[in-house]
């Protein structure tokens, strides 16, 4: 395709209207058709965003021939159904991150991708960030040499959804989101660390969660909560590369160092972003000029639009102007991480990847 894409959306409440603006930032993309169980908010979003098709029922939306794409902006555990009923319906998807509840889900929804043959993406914003493509710029080059090690971390001092006054009570129910600070985080760093280790294979997971800061008593009764606000996990992966990971919603401390990679002859900080590196008996830590590196990937390597956002990759992808980043695949294995560490902490040890995937359950939801 080297047309305008048009898109149908599935869900216009928070997530959704974040990409419905991302959408308008971008030519070759229209908004043809919008589905979501709100009646009058539907109806409220679409003259917004002067979408001329509104459905309550998704399916009926999938029956339109005019779609070559479909978004979807669902709760975690309703990301299943909807994707494979778009993929089977003939239509590519974008799906808002984690990729599904439990790994079984996201591997269904990745399974049926396969089987259509059409393209699935995730929503994983970090990909596109400065100094990510920074970071893969120099490991492309070999600057890091053999590449044995990476740090993920996630920081809010007090920023759980909801009951720290954001966001709706979904956020904060397993039945509804399947977990806590690791999906709606951790997800974007842990994909971010695997994307730059070329997405090894999973061998071995071991972590434990919490709940321990004080949260109000009246928004903790209103609100259902019963997820993490406080992560972290070791990962085995292999060509004996290890990701200790660490992800906090909430906790009594000013921050944590940024995520980084390290390898035999470098290693490199993403924020803030530095490249360490040593020339004889000489250590050199490096600062980057980004905005000038962005400016030359658009302007003298004439990359276009084409990574400025997991949306605009989307579209140039489905137009053919670029091959499409494996998110999916990534934020497969992010599932398999994730679900490694709420199993570990279930269990109380260590377990392989290949426990996870034989005990993990669906929590999708029919709709």
């Amino acid at each position: 395709m080297t047309e305008t894409i048009r898109i149908g959306m599935i869900g216009v409440g928070q997530i959704g209207k974040s990409h419905l603006r991302r959408y308008q930032e971008i030519t070759d993309a229209e908004i043809v058709a919008l589905a979501d169980i709100n009646e009058s908010e539907g109806a409220r979003v679409a003259e917004a965003f002067s979408i001329p098709n509104t459905y309550t029922d998704f399916h009926k939306m999938l029956e339109r021939d005019d779609l070559d794409a479909v978004d979807v902006c669902l709760h975690n555990n309703l990301h299943r159904p909807a994707t494979i009923a778009a993929l089977q319906a003939g239509k590519h998807v974008y799906c808002e991150k984690p990729m599904a509840g439990t790994y079984t889900d996201a591997e269904a929804m990745y399974a049926t991708a396969q089987e259509t043959g059409q393209l699935l993406s995730i929503q994983l914003s970090t990909l596109f960030s400065p100094e990510t493509k920074a970071a893969r710029y120099l490991i492309d080059r070999g600057l890091l040499g053999n590449v044995y090690h990476a740090r993920s971390t996630g920081f809010r001092r007090r920023g759980r959804p909801y009951v720290d006054g954001y966001g709706a009570p979904n956020f904060v129910q397993k039945s509804v989101s399947a977990g806590g600070a690791f999906y709606d985080m951790g997800v974007y760093h842990i994909a971010n660390m695997l994307y730059l280790l070329d997405n090894p294979e999973v061998l071995r997971i071991t972590g434990k969660t919490y709940q321990e800061t004080p949260i109000d008593p009246r928004r903790y009764e209103l609100s259902g909560y019963n997820v993490e606000e406080l992560g972290m996990g070791f990962v085995r992966l292999e060509n004996n590369i290890a990701l200790d990971i660490i992800e906090a919603w909430a906790i009594h401390l000013d921050g944590f160092a940024g995520s980084y990679v390290v390898g035999s002859d470098g290693g490199v900080r993403l924020e803030p972003f530095g490249f360490y590196h040593n020339v004889g008996d000489l250590a050199l830590n490096s600062i980057a000029d980004l905005g000038q590196f962005e400016y030359r990937l658009h302007n003298v390597h004439e990359t276009g639009d084409v990574f400025d956002s997991p949306q605009h990759h989307w579209i140039a992808a489905l137009q053919g102007r670029v091959g499409l980043l494996p998110t999916a695949e990534i934020a497969l294995n992010t599932m398999l991480i994730s679900e490694g560490i709420y199993r570990s902490e279930q269990l109380d040890r260590e377990v392989t990847a290949d426990e996870v995937k034989e005990m993990s359950e669906s929590t999708a939801v029919q709709i």
